[in-house]
């Protein structure tokens, strides 16, 4: 497991499924996710057991909150679309978990994660894709120290309107830059 502060990111369990079918059929949290469809049991089952077959550096992690019952998963976290000569990565998250959005657990797990992909997996860049209307996700990625590198524009077609994909990126020189001596 990886550990931070608030937080933990362990393997995604089979017995996870039934709360990513809950989240994924909850339209607020997949508004900026592309997901259009209900998604059925069926379909994240198929999705776990092609997600167990991938390199192990492409799964995605589960994102736990120790709450005084215990650990409880909140969301999924993963880096894909490795180019391991140019040492750089792709990175998705969503937080599921609605009664944790607002409380900086977006802004946590991105630091996390990038402490894992420079200093595990010796990565030079992350990079994300976001709505441009998500600004509460533009936020937490600010605060983990992504910045715009680009836009899409017209890129993502929802609530019948199109709007821009922005394309936003840390290096690892600017990581360690905000990052106290140790």
């Amino acid at each position: 497991m990886i550990f931070g502060d608030r937080l933990r990111l362990r393997a995604i369990e089979r017995e996870d499924i039934p709360r990513f079918v809950t989240w994924f059929n909850d339209p607020d949290v997949r508004h900026y996710l592309g997901h259009i469809l209900p998604m059925s049991a069926a379909q994240e089952t198929s999705w776990y057991e092609g997600m167990i077959t991938r390199d192990p550096y492409e799964r995605p992690m589960a994102i736990e909150v120790r709450t005084p019952e215990g650990w409880q998963i909140i969301g999924n976290i993963g880096l894909m679309n490795f180019n391991w000569v140019s040492r750089h990565a792709e990175v998705g998250l969503v937080i599921g978990e609605k009664e944790f959005w607002n409380q900086g657990y977006g802004t946590e797990v991105m630091g996390l994660m990038l402490r894992f992909a420079f200093h595990t997996l010796n990565l030079n860049r992350v990079y994300l894709r976001v709505d441009a209307r998500n600004k509460r996700g533009i936020r937490a990625y600010e605060k983990a120290g992504y910045v715009l590198e680009g836009r899409l524009r017209q890129d993502c077609y929802l609530d019948g309107e199109y709007g821009d994909t922005l394309l936003m990126g840390v290096l690892r020189s600017e990581w360690a830059a905000q990052r106290p001596v140790e």
